[in-house]
C-alpha cells in the first residue's frame, strides 16, 4: 500500500454514524478500510499516517465556484485547497470562457471581469481555447502537463451561449438563433460539460424567455445533465422566480440545481419556511432538484449587476455610453432607486447595503471596504453619483458586498433535504468576501460544532455524496474500497475558517491534512506542490433518449 492512515475517525459520506478505522490507500484509490474493532490484521503501507483524533471524510465538491482562470493562474489556489475542497464546479452563473468565438471570447472577459480577472489588460491567462472541450483540455494540462490545484467540473453558460449566437439584444431568438444555441450547449455536454448554468438577472442571458430555456434545457437533459440556474429574483420575486425553475425544468425533463438557494433583502425575512415547501412538493411529486448555498448572509457580485436589463443590452461599450448620458443615466437611477430594477431582484437600492469589495482600475482604492452610501457622504454628493461614477471609471469591473441576507433563512435551507455547500467564491478583489476561503470550514466549525444546525455526519454528507451524486460520479463522494481517494482529515474540535470580512484572504484551521489521488495537496497544514487536479468530464458522451 502507498499509504495507511491510522486510527482516524472516518465520516463516510453516507450520514451514518462515524467509525474508528484504517485507511489504505494505493495507486490513488481506496484499497481497505479496517474498522478498529475488526479481526484480522491491520492494513499496512510504505507510509504511515498516524490520524488519532481526526476526521477523515471525503474531499469535499463545491457546487457553486468562480476558479475559472483562479485554477489557470494559481498553481497553489489555497483559497480552495486549504479548505479541503478537492473538487470544484466552474461555468457558473451563465457567464464563462466556452463556448465563445473571438468576438465573444473579447466581450465576456470583459463582462466578468471583476469576478475573475481575465480583462483585456490582464496578461495572466492565455485564452488558448474556444470551445468547452478545449477548455477541458487545458484544464488538464494545467501548469506545464502537471495539472491544477484541485478537480474541476464545468457548467455550459447559457448567457456566454447566447452572447455567442444572438450577441446582446434583448429579444426572442429566431429559430436559426435557437438552433445555434442548442448546436453550442450539446456540443458542451458531449465534449464533457456536467450541465449549463443560467444568470438571470445578468445581461444577455436574462433576455432568455421560459420558452428559450425550456429548449436548451431539453438539450442538457438528452446528455443526463442538469440545469443551474441563478434565477430572477432573490428579492421580491423569490418564489415566483423559483416556481418558475422548478416548472421549467420539469416540462424539459431536467435536473434542476438551485443556485446559491437563499431568500434575501427585507421582504423576505423568515420566508425560507415558503421556499422549502415549494421545493419539498416538487420533490414528492418526482421532481429531480438540488440546492447549494453557502454559510454567510451577505452576497458578492459585481456593481454593474445591480443596473436595470434595459441598460445592458448591447454589451459593455453600450452601458459606458448610457452612463455618460445624464438623461439617460436620470432614467438608470430612477429604476434602481424608485421601481426596484431587475438587476437589483425587484427591490429599490438601498446603497448603505452595497460595499465596494474591489476594483479593477488603479487609483480607486478609496472606494474598497466602504459602503455606497459612505463614500456618497465623504463626497458630499448623492449615492448614485458616486456610483455612477466609480462604473465609468472602473470600467464596469467594480464587485460589491450586498448585505441583504437573514441568518434564519440561511439556517433553515442549510437543513434540506437536498442541500449541499457551495462557496460561491468570487477570488478577485481588495476586499472579497470571505466565503472564497471559508465556506466549508465555517460549516464545519460554526453551524455543526457551535451551533449544532447539522450533524458532523450530516453535514459532511452535505458536502460531498450529495453533490458526487448531482454531478454523477460514480466513484467519488463516500469512503469507500474503490473509490478515488479524495480526502479531507480535519479536527473537529478545531476546524474554522480563518476568513473574515476584515481579513478575507485568511485560511482556515483545524485541517492538516487534504488529499487528491491519494497525494497530499495540504500536508500538516501547508500547501505541497503537487498539482493533481484535472478536468472532471460529464457523462455526456452518450446521449439519451
Amino acid at each position: 500500500m502507498d499509504l495507511v492512515i491510522r486510527d482516524a475517525y472516518v465520516i463516510d459520506g453516507t450520514g451514518s454514524p462515524g467509525r474508528r478505522a484504517d485507511v489504505a490507500v494505493d495507486g490513488g484509490r481506496i484499497a481497505a478500510i479496517h474498522p478498529q474493532d475488526a479481526p484480522g490484521p491491520r492494513p499496512s503501507g510504505r507510509r504511515v499516517l498516524d490520524a488519532d483524533g481526526l476526521a477523515l471524510s471525503p474531499g469535499f465538491i463545491d457546487m457553486h465556484a468562480h476558479s475559472d482562470l483562479a485554477l489557470l493562474r494559481d498553481p497553489d489556489h489555497s483559497a480552495k485547497a486549504a479548505q479541503g475542497v478537492t473538487l470544484e464546479v466552474l461555468g457558473q452563473d451563465g457567464l464563462s470562457y466556452a463556448p465563445a468565438d473571438d468576438r465573444t471570447l473579447a466581450e465576456v472577459r470583459r463582462t466578468i471581469a471583476g469576478w475573475n480577472g481575465g480583462g483585456p489588460e490582464d496578461p495572466g491567462v492565455d485564452f488558448d481555447w474556444r470551445t468547452v472541450g478545449e477548455y477541458l483540455d487545458r484544464l488538464d494540462h494545467g501548469f506545464d502537463g502537471r495539472g491544477i490545484a484541485v478537480n474541476a467540473a464545468y457548467l455550459v453558460p447559457q448567457g456566454t451561449v447566447r452572447m455567442h449566437a444572438m450577441g446582446w439584444v434583448d429579444r426572442p431568438p429566431t429559430e436559426a438563433e435557437l438552433n445555434r444555441m442548442r448546436e453550442l450547449v450539446a456540443q458542451g455536454m458531449a465534449e464533457g460539460a456536467v450541465g449549463m448554468s443560467s444568470g438571470l438577472t445578468y445581461t444577455p442571458g436574462m433576455y432568455a424567455d421560459d420558452a428559450e430555456l425550456t429548449e436548451l434545457c431539453r438539450v442538457v437533459a438528452r446528455y443526463g445533465g442538469y440545469y443551474c440556474p441563478h434565477h430572477r429574483s432573490y428579492g421580491a420575486g423569490a418564489l415566483a422566480a423559483y416556481e418558475e425553475m422548478v416548472r421549467l425544468t420539469r416540462n424539459a425533463g431536467c435536473a434542476l440545481h438551485l443556485a446559491h438557494a437563499t431568500m434575501n433583502f427585507g421582504v423576505n425575512e423568515g420566508r425560507a419556511p415558503e421556499l422549502l415547501a415549494l421545493l419539498d412538493a416538487a420533490l414528492d411529486a418526482g421532481a429531480d432538484i438540488s440546492l447549494d448555498s453557502y454559510p454567510y448572509t451577505p452576497g458578492s457580485t459585481t456593481l454593474v449587476a445591480m443596473l436595470p436589463s434595459w441598460a445592458g443590452e448591447g454589451g459593455p461599450d453600450a452601458v459606458l455610453v448610457r452612463l455618460a448620458d445624464d438623461t439617460i443615466a436620470e432614467r438608470i437611477r430612477h429604476d434602481m432607486e424608485v421601481v426596484g430594477s431587475d438587476g437589483c431582484h425587484g427591490v429599490p437600492i438601498e446603497w448603505d447595503t452595497i460595499e465596494i469589495s474591489g476594483v479593477t482600475a488603479p487609483g480607486l482604492g478609496e472606494y474598497v471596504g466602504r459602503t455606497v452610501a459612505e463614500s456618497a457622504r465623504l463626497r458630499g454628493e448623492a449615492p448614485w453619483a458616486t456610483a455612477r461614477q466609480l462604473l465609468v471609471e472602473d470600467r464596469l469591473g467594480s464587485t460589491i458586498l450586498q448585505h441583504v441576507g437573514h441568518e434564519e433563512n440561511v439556517r433553515r435551507i442549510m437543513r434540506h433535504r437536498v442541500h449541499t455547500g457551495g462557496s460561491d467564491g468570487i477570488l478577485q478583489g481588495d476586499k472579497p468576501h470571505p466565503r472564497a476561503y471559508g465556506t466549508f470550514p465555517r460549516y464545519l466549525g460554526r453551524y455543526v460544532r457551535e451551533l449544532g444546525i447539522l450533524s458532523l455526519e450530516e453535514c459532511v454528507a452535505h458536502l460531498t455524496s450529495r453533490p458526487a451524486r448531482r454531478l454523477r460520479l460514480a466513484d467519488r463522494g463516500y469512503v469507500r474500497e474503490g473509490h478515488r481517494a479524495d480526502l479531507v482529515l480535519f479536527d473537529p474540535a478545531t476546524v474554522a475558517a480563518g476568513s473574515t470580512f476584515e481579513k478575507p484572504r485568511t485560511l482556515p484551521t483545524g485541517i492538516p491534512h487534504v488529499l487528491i489521488d491519494g497525494r497530499f495537496v495540504i500536508e500538516d497544514g501547508l500547501r505541497t506542490q503537487v498539482l493533481a487536479g484535472r478536468a472532471v468530464r460529464g457523462e455526456g458522451r452518450t446521449v439519451r433518449g
